[in-house]
């Protein structure tokens, strides 16, 4: 066999690998995302960018591309006129798990209509601690994933920990501040029409938008199983290049313990 012959093997052989990556548990993966999840494996495969980026050139297997969203405009109705200052000014990973809750909320379209999820994520660990899909805007899937989030979390929180939102209407509502106050919580609030301020949420659900088939969803509850099993997903296997190339979740254990868990020293 000469060394065309043995070179053109080895591409295959490898993009076989990248492939099954891209599509583990179901959901696209861009280069960093696949050269992760090989260092996930049973026996961990060492692929550089560089290498996946022109095997996946070659055989025209595609990075899913970032859609913009178009449904920020938040409803105004439930709007008090406070609203709590910036205590984060974008510092996300200047003070630990359990430390700052970063909250906000989507729009997600179906048959002509749209859900709204409630998350809030840990953004030091960018770990979903809690979630609630809706088919109406009415305040109470919001205050629901508060509660969630302090049933399951409750004594990793502190009265030092803050909540940060944008000022959209839930988030400066009587019901949602008071009940912020009640939890002792310190509530943060982004500045107007500033998505930066509250940037790794804006990420997370693009990224998700990008990922879950919502397509295949017929009705609320084939998109709630979906939002469940992407969720699953994302805190358990979604593994990310700032996070140690680790899932969310086994950053948060790393922090805590010390050990990495990824067998490639």
């Amino acid at each position: 066999m000469d060394s065309r012959n043995e070179h053109e093997q080895k591409d295959r052989a490898d993009f076989s690998k990248i492939l099954e990556a891209y599509k583990f548990k179901g959901y696209d993966k861009g280069i960093r995302g696949i050269h992760m999840r090989l260092l996930h494996l049973e026996k961990p495969v060492l692929m550089n960018l560089k290498k996946i980026r022109r095997l996946m050139v070659k055989y025209n297997l595609r990075c899913p591309i970032r859609k913009p969203n178009p449904y920020r405009q938040m409803v105004r109705a439930l709007r008090t006129n406070k609203v709590a200052p910036n205590l984060l000014n974008r510092e996300f990973k200047e003070h630990g798990p359990r430390k700052v809750l970063l909250t906000d909320i989507t729009y997600i379209p179906l048959n002509d209509k749209y859900c709204y999820l409630s998350t809030i994520l840990d953004s030091y660990t960018m770990q979903v601690l809690g979630y609630c899909l809706s088919d109406s805007l009415a305040i109470d899937f919001v205050l629901e994933t508060v509660n969630m989030v302090l049933a399951k979390h409750g004594n990793e929180i502190s009265s030092e920990t803050i909540i940060h939102s944008d000022q959209g209407s839930h988030y400066t509502s009587y019901k949602f501040m008071q009940l912020v106050h009640d939890a002792n919580l310190r509530q943060s609030m982004s500045r107007r029409g500033n998505c930066w301020d509250n940037a790794p949420q804006e990420s997370f659900y693009g990224h998700m938008k990008d990922e879950i088939h919502i397509s295949k969803c017929k009705d609320f509850e084939a998109l709630r199983a979906e939002i469940d099993r992407w969720m699953d997903y994302y805190n358990n296997d979604r593994y990310q290049w700032k996070l140690a190339k680790l899932s969310p979740n086994e950053y948060y254990e790393y922090v805590k313990t010390g050990l990495y868990p990824l067998r490639i020293f």
